[in-house]
């Protein structure tokens, strides 16, 4: 398991107990300059980490300095993703792999455009969350442990990917969710910030029902036990959807097929202002919660 440093990956591994390496230089920020420079100090260290290990195979969900350098190696490798928009990093990351796995909800037309093509297209059903959170039960303390009323409406709330090239329109939507949320007494509404820039931003807003935790938490488990979850980003949308709980999205970029085919089933619940939203307590499994089998996605994954 290799990993760079940036926002809450490196304590979400520790917190999880998955051992890692920290292989390459930071994230390279916004820009496109400073992407470059990371991608090259990237490529660099994952080579130079990997020569001596003799690897068998390399995968990945995204990571397109992966892709490349198992190609540069000779090592048989897979990528996968769920967001078909991002169109720089699958230019490099499908290229270069010998497999990619996406959402059958992606229709293959629209990866032709990176070189995905015949057998190197694998496809999978429904969503990845479904199958790692299979097994998931909560942890009935997390809560607690932020000092959540629980008589309160709890709502779980992520920021949007701000230093992603392809959510440069800005969120103005998401402010007013914050606002909405902050200045209602029957909330509790935990901010989930990506970077402490975010962190620090959300702070300074001084509104009294949010809650914004100084480290990275079990946000699987609080997702699970909330009423709510709001999510300008993909992944926590769809863990919500896996999971069985109620979520609005304030995406602000091109929507993906899987999110469209979520919209379209109802599971997923586009929101266009503030004043939509739902305040209320919500029903131990008033949603459907899906569960898949993880080694049918690994073999998918794994090359042949």
């Amino acid at each position: 398991m290799t990993a760079r440093e940036y926002a809450q990956t490196l304590e979400l591994l520790r917190l999880h107990g998955i051992r890692h390496h920290v292989v390459g230089p930071r994230h390279g920020g916004a820009g496109g300059r400073g992407k470059a420079r990371a991608l090259a100090g990237r490529l660099r260290a994952l080579r130079s980490f990997a020569v001596p290990r003799e690897f068998d195979v390399a995968l990945t969900h995204g990571s397109h300095e992966l892709t490349m350098t198992a190609r540069t190696l000779g090592i048989p490798c897979s990528t996968s993703f769920d967001y078909e928009w991002a169109w720089l990093q699958h230019q490099l990351g499908c290229r270069f792999a010998d497999r990619v796995v996406v959402p059958e909800a992606i229709p293959a037309r629209r990866l032709r455009r990176y070189g995905v093509r015949g057998p190197k297209l694998v496809r999978y059903a429904g969503l990845k969350e479904e199958y790692y959170l299979s097994d998931f039960d909560p942890d009935p303390a997390v809560p607690a442990r932020l000092g959540l009323d629980p008589e309160r409406v709890l709502v779980v709330v992520r920021t949007p990917p701000e230093v992603s090239l392809y959510h440069r329109h800005g969120n103005p939507l998401f402010i007013q969710v914050l606002e909405r949320l902050g200045n209602d007494s029957g909330v509790q509404a935990v901010v989930l910030p990506r970077t402490h820039e975010q962190r620090d931003a959300i702070r300074a807003l001084a509104l009294p029902s949010l809650v914004v935790p100084d480290t990275a938490l079990d946000a699987q488990s609080l997702i699970a036990l909330s009423d709510l979850v709001v999510s300008a980003g993909g992944t926590m949308n769809r863990e919500a959807v896996a999971l069985g709980v109620p979520v609005y999205t304030t995406f602000a970029g091109r929507l993906g097929a899987v999110d469209e085919q979520l919209i379209r089933e109802g599971r997923l619940l586009p929101l266009r202002a503030a004043g939509e939203l739902v305040l209320r307590k919500r029903e131990a499994d008033s949603l459907e919660r899906v569960r898949r089998e993880p080694r049918a996605l690994l073999d998918a994954l794994l090359p042949t």
